[in-house]
Protein backbone atom coordinates (compact mmCIF):
# COMPACT_ATOMS: atom_id res chain seq x y z
CA UNK A 1 0.00 0.00 0.00
CA UNK A 2 1.27 3.35 -0.74
CA UNK A 3 1.73 6.27 1.45
CA UNK A 4 -1.69 7.79 -0.13
CA UNK A 5 -3.39 4.53 0.69
CA UNK A 6 -2.22 4.27 4.05
CA UNK A 7 -2.95 7.55 4.97
CA UNK A 8 0.69 8.03 6.85
CA UNK A 9 0.82 11.58 5.85
CA UNK A 10 -2.12 12.52 7.88
CA UNK A 11 -1.77 14.00 11.60
CA UNK A 12 -4.72 12.84 13.42
CA UNK A 13 -3.79 12.68 17.06
CA UNK A 14 -6.01 13.85 19.84
CA UNK A 15 -6.87 17.41 20.34
CA UNK A 16 -8.08 19.24 23.96
CA UNK A 17 -10.62 22.36 21.97
CA UNK A 18 -13.02 22.75 19.07
CA UNK A 19 -10.46 24.78 17.62
CA UNK A 20 -7.56 22.51 17.55
CA UNK A 21 -10.02 20.19 15.93
CA UNK A 22 -11.11 22.75 13.32
CA UNK A 23 -7.44 23.03 12.69
CA UNK A 24 -6.34 19.47 12.26
CA UNK A 25 -9.34 19.10 10.27
CA UNK A 26 -8.19 21.84 7.85
CA UNK A 27 -5.09 20.17 8.05
CA UNK A 28 -6.33 16.91 6.59
CA UNK A 29 -8.66 18.71 3.58
CA UNK A 30 -5.29 20.20 2.82
CA UNK A 31 -3.30 16.81 2.57
CA UNK A 32 -5.85 15.11 0.63
CA UNK A 33 -7.17 15.20 -2.70
CA UNK A 34 -10.34 16.59 -3.24
CA UNK A 35 -12.39 13.81 -4.27
CA UNK A 36 -10.82 11.64 -1.62
CA UNK A 37 -13.32 9.89 0.25
CA UNK A 38 -11.97 10.83 3.32
CA UNK A 39 -11.49 14.32 2.42
CA UNK A 40 -15.33 14.09 0.99
CA UNK A 41 -16.53 13.43 4.61
CA UNK A 42 -13.81 16.18 6.43
CA UNK A 43 -15.14 18.66 4.07
CA UNK A 44 -18.58 18.36 5.20
CA UNK A 45 -18.08 17.48 9.10
CA UNK A 46 -15.35 20.89 8.90
CA UNK A 47 -18.09 23.00 8.09
CA UNK A 48 -20.60 21.39 10.87
CA UNK A 49 -17.47 21.80 13.47
CA UNK A 50 -17.03 25.96 12.78
CA UNK A 51 -20.50 26.07 13.35
CA UNK A 52 -20.80 24.69 16.67
CA UNK A 53 -17.91 26.35 18.07
CA UNK A 54 -19.93 29.89 16.43
CA UNK A 55 -22.94 28.34 18.18
CA UNK A 56 -21.63 27.62 21.97
CA UNK A 57 -19.86 30.64 21.92
CA UNK A 58 -23.00 32.58 21.50
CA UNK A 59 -25.21 31.53 24.23
CA UNK A 60 -27.42 29.15 22.05
CA UNK A 61 -26.73 26.41 24.51
CA UNK A 62 -28.24 26.06 28.15
CA UNK A 63 -24.47 23.89 29.21
CA UNK A 64 -22.06 25.29 26.37
CA UNK A 65 -19.39 23.27 28.89
CA UNK A 66 -20.90 19.94 27.93
CA UNK A 67 -21.66 20.28 24.43
CA UNK A 68 -18.05 21.33 23.95
CA UNK A 69 -16.66 18.50 25.82
CA UNK A 70 -18.85 16.36 24.22
CA UNK A 71 -17.47 17.53 20.39
CA UNK A 72 -14.43 17.56 21.64
CA UNK A 73 -14.51 13.60 22.55
CA UNK A 74 -16.59 12.79 19.11
CA UNK A 75 -14.21 14.78 17.22
CA UNK A 76 -11.55 12.54 18.93
CA UNK A 77 -12.84 9.40 17.62
CA UNK A 78 -12.97 10.36 14.16
CA UNK A 79 -8.89 10.91 14.79
CA UNK A 80 -8.71 8.09 16.41
CA UNK A 81 -10.08 6.02 13.49
CA UNK A 82 -8.03 7.49 10.78
CA UNK A 83 -4.66 7.17 13.47
CA UNK A 84 -6.12 3.40 14.14
CA UNK A 85 -6.54 2.96 10.46
CA UNK A 86 -3.03 4.13 9.84
CA UNK A 87 -1.32 1.79 12.16
CA UNK A 88 -3.28 -1.31 11.41
CA UNK A 89 -6.44 -1.57 9.43
CA UNK A 90 -8.38 -3.85 11.71
CA UNK A 91 -7.90 -1.72 14.54
CA UNK A 92 -10.06 0.87 13.54
CA UNK A 93 -13.90 0.10 13.89
CA UNK A 94 -15.45 -1.36 10.75
CA UNK A 95 -18.00 1.20 9.61
CA UNK A 96 -14.73 3.54 9.57
CA UNK A 97 -12.41 0.69 7.40
CA UNK A 98 -15.36 0.51 4.70
CA UNK A 99 -14.53 4.46 3.63
CA UNK A 100 -11.09 3.89 4.37
CA UNK A 101 -10.56 1.29 2.29
CA UNK A 102 -12.78 2.15 -0.79
CA UNK A 103 -11.67 6.34 -0.70
CA UNK A 104 -10.22 6.17 -3.93
CA UNK A 105 -12.62 3.82 -5.98
CA UNK A 106 -13.85 6.31 -8.64
CA UNK A 107 -17.32 4.51 -9.21
CA UNK A 108 -18.08 6.19 -5.60
CA UNK A 109 -19.65 10.05 -5.82
CA UNK A 110 -17.82 12.17 -3.41
CA UNK A 111 -21.61 12.47 -1.54
CA UNK A 112 -21.71 9.09 -0.81
CA UNK A 113 -18.20 9.26 0.73
CA UNK A 114 -19.26 12.07 2.92
CA UNK A 115 -22.74 10.64 4.08
CA UNK A 116 -20.85 7.29 4.62
CA UNK A 117 -18.11 9.05 6.99
CA UNK A 118 -21.29 10.75 9.00
CA UNK A 119 -23.27 7.65 8.93
CA UNK A 120 -19.88 6.11 11.26
CA UNK A 121 -19.21 9.17 12.98
CA UNK A 122 -22.90 9.61 14.16
CA UNK A 123 -24.12 5.95 14.29
CA UNK A 124 -21.18 4.28 15.83
CA UNK A 125 -18.93 6.92 17.48
CA UNK A 126 -21.49 9.69 19.14
CA UNK A 127 -23.37 7.05 21.03
CA UNK A 128 -19.69 6.16 22.65
CA UNK A 129 -18.83 10.11 22.52
CA UNK A 130 -22.37 11.09 25.04
CA UNK A 131 -20.92 7.92 28.32
CA UNK A 132 -17.67 9.20 27.65
CA UNK A 133 -18.45 12.81 28.29
CA UNK A 134 -21.04 12.38 30.76
CA UNK A 135 -18.38 9.72 32.57
CA UNK A 136 -15.90 12.48 32.64
CA UNK A 137 -17.90 15.22 33.42
CA UNK A 138 -19.57 13.34 36.01
CA UNK A 139 -23.08 13.82 35.07
CA UNK A 140 -25.32 11.58 33.05
CA UNK A 141 -27.42 11.66 30.14
CA UNK A 142 -30.93 12.37 31.38
CA UNK A 143 -29.23 15.24 33.59
CA UNK A 144 -29.75 19.18 33.52
CA UNK A 145 -30.42 20.24 30.31
CA UNK A 146 -27.80 17.81 27.96
CA UNK A 147 -30.98 16.24 26.10
CA UNK A 148 -32.13 19.64 25.02
CA UNK A 149 -28.79 20.79 24.00
CA UNK A 150 -28.55 18.21 21.85
CA UNK A 151 -31.72 18.68 20.21
CA UNK A 152 -30.24 21.54 19.41
CA UNK A 153 -27.66 20.81 17.46
CA UNK A 154 -30.02 18.56 15.27
CA UNK A 155 -31.69 21.87 14.98
CA UNK A 156 -27.96 23.57 13.89
CA UNK A 157 -27.45 20.87 11.65
CA UNK A 158 -30.50 21.19 9.28
CA UNK A 159 -29.84 24.75 9.09
CA UNK A 160 -26.15 23.64 7.48
CA UNK A 161 -27.53 21.56 4.62
CA UNK A 162 -27.63 24.43 1.86
CA UNK A 163 -23.94 25.83 2.69
CA UNK A 164 -23.30 21.65 3.07
CA UNK A 165 -24.90 21.16 -0.48
CA UNK A 166 -22.75 24.34 -2.04
CA UNK A 167 -19.73 22.57 -0.91
CA UNK A 168 -20.49 19.66 -2.83
CA UNK A 169 -21.10 21.76 -6.19
CA UNK A 170 -17.84 23.01 -7.74
CA UNK A 171 -15.84 21.77 -10.59
CA UNK A 172 -14.96 18.04 -10.26
CA UNK A 173 -16.82 17.23 -7.89
CA UNK A 174 -19.94 18.43 -8.69
CA UNK A 175 -19.27 16.53 -12.22
CA UNK A 176 -19.05 13.66 -10.63
CA UNK A 177 -22.53 14.06 -8.18
CA UNK A 178 -24.38 14.62 -11.40
CA UNK A 179 -23.37 11.55 -12.88
CA UNK A 180 -24.00 9.66 -10.35
CA UNK A 181 -27.55 7.93 -11.34
CA UNK A 182 -29.39 7.24 -8.18
CA UNK A 183 -27.63 9.73 -5.85
CA UNK A 184 -30.55 11.60 -4.78
CA UNK A 185 -32.25 7.97 -3.73
CA UNK A 186 -29.01 7.26 -1.29
CA UNK A 187 -29.31 10.79 -0.31
CA UNK A 188 -32.56 10.51 0.62
CA UNK A 189 -31.99 7.50 2.47
CA UNK A 190 -30.37 9.12 5.37
CA UNK A 191 -31.47 11.44 7.53
CA UNK A 192 -28.69 13.01 9.59
CA UNK A 193 -31.26 14.52 12.53
CA UNK A 194 -32.87 11.23 12.66
CA UNK A 195 -29.65 9.27 12.83
CA UNK A 196 -28.73 11.80 15.76
CA UNK A 197 -31.62 11.14 17.84
CA UNK A 198 -31.24 7.18 17.17
CA UNK A 199 -27.67 7.82 18.60
CA UNK A 200 -28.66 9.70 21.78
CA UNK A 201 -31.07 6.71 22.69
CA UNK A 202 -28.39 4.20 21.89
CA UNK A 203 -26.11 6.39 24.28
CA UNK A 204 -28.77 6.27 27.26
CA UNK A 205 -29.12 2.30 26.70
CA UNK A 206 -25.18 2.46 26.68
CA UNK A 207 -25.17 4.49 30.25
CA UNK A 208 -27.43 2.10 31.71
CA UNK A 209 -24.67 -0.68 30.49
CA UNK A 210 -21.68 1.07 31.22
CA UNK A 211 -21.15 -0.93 34.65
CA UNK A 212 -21.10 -4.27 32.56
CA UNK A 213 -18.07 -4.47 30.38
CA UNK A 214 -19.34 -7.38 28.52
CA UNK A 215 -22.73 -6.48 27.29
CA UNK A 216 -21.51 -2.77 26.79
CA UNK A 217 -18.86 -4.30 24.57
CA UNK A 218 -21.81 -6.37 22.77
CA UNK A 219 -24.37 -3.47 22.27
CA UNK A 220 -21.10 -1.14 20.83
CA UNK A 221 -20.12 -4.04 18.34
CA UNK A 222 -23.52 -4.44 17.16
CA UNK A 223 -23.29 -0.51 16.45
CA UNK A 224 -20.38 -1.02 14.68
CA UNK A 225 -22.20 -4.34 13.04
CA UNK A 226 -25.37 -1.77 12.24
CA UNK A 227 -23.04 1.13 10.53
CA UNK A 228 -21.09 -0.96 8.47
CA UNK A 229 -23.83 -2.24 6.37
CA UNK A 230 -25.26 1.36 5.98
CA UNK A 231 -21.63 1.93 5.07
CA UNK A 232 -22.22 -0.42 2.53
CA UNK A 233 -24.75 0.72 0.73
CA UNK A 234 -24.67 4.01 1.32
CA UNK A 235 -21.26 3.55 -1.10
CA UNK A 236 -22.68 1.12 -3.65
CA UNK A 237 -21.08 2.04 -6.99
CA UNK A 238 -22.96 4.74 -8.82
CA UNK A 239 -20.62 5.74 -11.62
Amino acid sequence: MDEAGSLAHLQAGPVSSIEDAIAQMTSISSALPLTDGLACFNRMYLIVTEKVLSEVSTGTYADPAFLSHLDVVFVNLYFGAIAGWQAEPQAAPRCWSELMANRSDTHIAPMQFALAGMNAHINHDLPIAVVATCEDLDTAPDQGTHAADFEKVNAVLGSLDQKIRESFETGIILDLDRKAAGLENVVGNFAIEEARRAAWINAEALWLLRDHAWLSKEYTDGLDDAATLAARSLMVPLL
